[in-house]
């Protein structure tokens, strides 16, 4: 009762999931982004597309046994979109069974006109995605049309994702032929997939940004998670030889070989004109 007087306390959902407090909202939801229209010589190549893997889980349940309303978080996805859709590049929208993908519509920024008018636009496409084992059966050996595969941030990216055969393999797929693999935030715990089945741990002594596990520890105190996370998606990537390199839950990106990491959903933007500056560069 105190926590709620205060609004600390997470606020539960109809079904039985809790979304962050008011106060963690105020904190970390702001109603706008840092998103700013750029103008890029667009690609003219034939590798114009993205393979984009969302979530389609919603509910991770914490260690406390609460279960934290998540998915895929809208700014970490659509800004980097905004960007390598004005960089000349398209989307090939997928989750792991076809599911409808699902967004952390609590942290949708309401106000920013740019990402709100991204979704309506793509809204169709969010609801009725490819499948990915359709992918794996019929397109890895397609790879003269891709440029990348994209896998957007929420902790909805640690629920099924990090043990599907099916990423890992895509995973692979993009590292044997030379694509670029993009990711933030709770994303790069997709490229846990990559060790499945016996499998090498391909990135193994790369260094890259990823959200904190400290800060994830923190954020039950203001509400924003329901408790304390059922895994350490830093500790995992280490013990793999990961090196992660930031420290705080900032706007920090980084590319190592083909892949291009973000630190937090402050780093969307950066990653967004990273990615798309990164994609033109080596793609001519």
């Amino acid at each position: 009762m105190f926590k709620k007087m205060l609004g600390l306390a997470p606020t539960l959902e109809k079904d039985g999931s809790y979304s962050p407090s008011k106060l963690a909202l105020k904190l970390a939801v702001p109603s706008k982004t840092d998103y700013k229209s750029i103008s890029y010589q667009p690609y003219q190549g034939k590798k114009t597309k993205i393979l984009v893997i969302f979530t389609e889980q919603k509910n991770m349940t914490m260690k406390n046994g609460k279960m934290f309303s998540t998915g895929n978080h809208p700014v970490e996805a659509i800004l980097p979109m905004l960007h390598l859709k004005k960089a000349g590049f398209e989307f090939n929208i997928v989750t792991p069974n076809g599911k409808p993908v699902i967004f952390e519509m609590w942290a949708m920024p309401k106000e920013d006109k740019n990402v709100t008018d991204f979704y309506n636009e793509y809204k169709a496409q969010f609801e009725k995605p490819g499948n990915l084992q359709n992918f794996v059966d019929h397109s890895l050996g397609d790879e003269l049309s891709y440029a990348a595969v994209f896998i957007p941030g929420g902790h909805g990216a640690m629920l099924g994702i990090p043990e599907d055969n099916n990423v890992g393999k895509v995973l692979h797929w993009a590292h044997n032929k030379e694509l670029f693999t993009i990711t933030l935030c709770h994303g790069p715990g997709s490229l846990l997939a990559t060790k499945l089945n016996d499998n090498e741990f391909i990135y193994s002594g790369y260094q890259m940004t990823v959200f904190p596990d400290s800060v994830d520890k923190q954020t039950p105190m203001i509400g924003y998670l329901p408790g304390h996370m059922p895994w350490k998606l830093n500790e995992k990537l280490t013990e793999l030889g990961v090196s992660i390199i930031n420290k705080k839950s900032d706007n920090s990106t980084h590319v190592d070989r083909r892949l291009i990491t973000g630190a937090s959903p402050l780093a969307a933007n950066e990653l967004g004109k990273l990615a798309a500056h990164t994609l033109l560069e080596k793609l001519g």
